[in-house]
């Protein structure tokens, strides 16, 4: 088999937010393509991209998931894939200082499209669970440390994201507890960008910040 096409990897408006979208290559049992490929991801993001967790969750229709990010250090980027069913996947800014701070980009994942969306650090990720049983894959390039997850509220009204709910959604109490970006940046609860831009510098060469 020859080599298959590389991934497109596009860097989104907020900066540090990628969108990674496989080439299928077809024939009569089906189709294959090629998700992942770190020096594909390391050209494009100017650092190694690590994996060391791999996370799944499973979600019925109409869950809502996130904001979440990683206090920063240690910080835990994700490349997040639906695997499973549909899923409105969201990115969005929670780096204090950073010139697009509070910004999201939307993307849809579905099961068959193999698209994936890589948030740096300080990026917060969230998803909406359009059809039942819904698997999302998570690679992580660091060991979740506990006590480290910081949560935005997604429902944050400045923030604004257009979820079109058709009803309530399902979320976890911590999630719908969980305070807005102002919130938590009044309270020191985001990380920096000047601290997230350190961490990245220190990731391309080989360290953590």
């Amino acid at each position: 088999m020859s080599r298959p096409p590389r991934a497109t990897v596009t860097e989104l408006s907020i900066p540090g937010a990628y969108r990674i979208e496989p080439h299928h290559i077809p024939d009569r049992r089906g189709h294959f393509y090629e998700a992942f490929r770190a020096e594909v991801l390391g050209e494009a993001l100017g650092r190694p991209f690590p994996i060391r967790q791999v996370n799944y969750s499973v979600s019925r229709r109409g869950t809502l998931r996130g904001i979440h990010t990683t206090s920063v250090p240690p910080g835990q980027e994700k490349l997040v894939t639906c695997v499973r069913g549909s899923a409105l996947d969201v990115a969005v800014d929670l780096r204090v200082g950073s010139p697009t701070f509070g910004r999201y980009e939307i993307t849809r994942q579905d099961e068959g499209s193999g698209i994936g969306v890589l948030m740096a650090d300080g990026i917060g990720h969230a998803f909406l669970a359009l059809s039942d049983d819904v698997c999302m894959n998570y690679l992580c390039s660091a060991e979740y440390v506990p006590g480290t997850m910081i949560d935005v509220q997604a429902l944050d009204p400045e923030i604004g994201i257009p979820w079109d709910l058709a009803g309530e959604p399902v979320m976890s109490d911590k999630d719908r507890a969980a305070p807005t970006a102002r919130e938590a940046a009044a309270a020191g609860l985001l990380p920096g960008y000047a601290d997230c831009l350190a961490q990245y510098s220190a990731l391309a060469t080989g360290g953590r910040a």
